[in-house]
């Protein structure tokens, strides 16, 4: 099922020869630094280091549905997983709002035109999500020539991107996600990482990247100390960090963050909270990790993973902020600070990263499913009415931009180079600045 590119009223229409139009291509392409000629790209939930921050790219500050924008794509279906951006194409998944089907999408980075479209996945009786998820909320993982999609339970696979050949899929793994999937793939090694944190099971696997065949699988620690079921499930995704010159596996679910040795999935460390459904991507500075705790009075804790055994939620917790602090979206770090979107009321907030006490806390409007990223020296915070906010990080809340689009944003954008893309309920954006 194709979709039709419809150009949008903003692309510059040329009335130059078709020489003459090759030649001024090129030369844009020679003279912009942040073409997406260059090899940039955004390969994984919050970007390649999973920070939420792109160092190199500079995406406009200011749009409209008539201003900066270089491109609009309709996109079918109803998803919420971020694009990933590599190669010069632009990835996402989508689903029917039934969630009987699931695809792939396929999108040239520089003309908007819908290279592939593809069902992956088909079910015959999928269950009830929350209103405020979809059936493709899982943002996929891009490493070279391989892209891998994950559905939760409905199903993962490995195609290439050339290609879409499958290489390999799995559905086999048992859990129900209650509100519906969405915890996000990482890439380590030879390993792909997946979260299935549910109603009924609870578990992390390690597959091999290349067959798709399981490495290692680890039941979670039953520290939920109730029998209900939607206490005890999950949607983070998890982090890799190198701590004391190990690689450790830092893995957040419902009421507890456990470390493991991701070549074995050993248990290193834990520690403990009172919050479920936990969907925070972790951080790390190289002092302490910083956890999201989820939904029900959500907190912020700082972690001190020095020399961490076992149980360290007494000993090893540095401290806990917990005035309106996000469930859904996830932080950033930036030179110290630490800032935050809340979900329902849109406070935004800047904490101090070693001693957690709040800079500033400041009221921006809005409801928030899709985290902040950091890029061009600015914080982006897309709502889910549209409306981006576009602030200055300090000791001061800067606003810089508030730009309007007809839909609302549930996915993370992407910075890439000069672009930002960005999906709304309906459609995907590359926002540029008119050179």
């Amino acid at each position: 099922m194709l979709e039709t590119f419809r150009p949008h009223p903003a692309q510059v229409r040329c009335s130059l020869s078709p020489m003459g139009r090759l030649a001024l291509i090129l030369t844009f392409a020679l003279l912009l630094p942040g073409s997406l000629f260059a090899a940039e790209g955004w390969t994984e939930f919050r970007g390649p280091n999973g920070t939420g921050i792109a160092p190199e790219a500079d995406p406009p500050e200011k749009w409209s549905e008539t201003e900066n924008v270089a491109w609009k794509t309709a996109i079918h279906g109803k998803g919420w997983s971020s694009p990933v951006v590599a190669d010069g194409k632009v990835w996402l998944t989508t689903a029917s709002e039934d969630g009987k089907e699931m695809f792939i999408v396929c999108v040239d980075a520089e003309s908007g035109k819908i290279l592939h479209d593809k069902l992956l996945f088909t079910n015959e009786e999928p269950r009830e999500i929350h209103v405020t998820n979809s059936y493709a909320s899982c943002t996929p993982v891009i490493e070279g020539d391989r892209i891998y999609v994950h559905f939760g339970s409905y199903g993962t696979c490995c195609l290439n991107t050339q290609t879409l050949e499958k290489y390999w899929e799995r559905r086999d793994f048992p859990c129900h996600h209650w509100r519906g999937p969405g915890s996000s793939p990482i890439i380590y090694q030879n390993m792909l990482f997946i979260h299935y944190d549910g109603f009924d099971y609870q578990y992390i696997v390690a597959l091999d990247k290349q067959t798709g065949e399981t490495i290692w699988k680890k039941d979670r620690p039953d520290l939920f100390e109730t029998d209900d079921g939607d206490q005890k499930k999950a949607y983070g995704t998890p982090a890799i960090f190198e701590i004391g010159g190990q690689d450790v596996l830092i893995s957040p679910y419902a009421k507890a963050t456990m470390a493991y040795d991701p070549r074995t999935g050993e248990e290193l460390w834990y520690v403990r909270y009172e919050q479920h459904s936990t969907a925070n991507r972790p951080l790390f500075d190289g002092k302490s990790i910083f956890i999201g705790t989820g939904f029900g009075k959500g907190s912020l804790i700082a972690i001190n993973p020095e020399g961490a055994q076992g149980n360290v939620t007494e000993s090893h917790i540095v401290w806990e902020q917990n005035r309106t602090m996000p469930s859904k979206p996830s932080q950033l770090l930036i030179d110290g600070r630490i800032y935050t979107i809340a979900d329902k009321i849109g406070l935004a907030s800047c904490l101090d990263a070693s001693t957690g006490e709040l800079l500033w806390q400041e009221r921006i409007g809005g409801t928030f499913s899709a985290s902040p990223i950091y890029a061009g020296g600015h914080i982006y915070f897309c709502d889910e009415d549209g409306k981006t906010t576009v602030v200055a990080p300090g000791e001061t809340l800067t606003i810089v931009a508030e730009n309007q689009l007809d839909q609302g944003c549930m996915a993370t954008p992407a910075p890439v180079g000069k672009a930002l893309f960005l999906r709304t309920k309906t459609d995907l954006y590359r926002l540029q600045a008119t050179p």
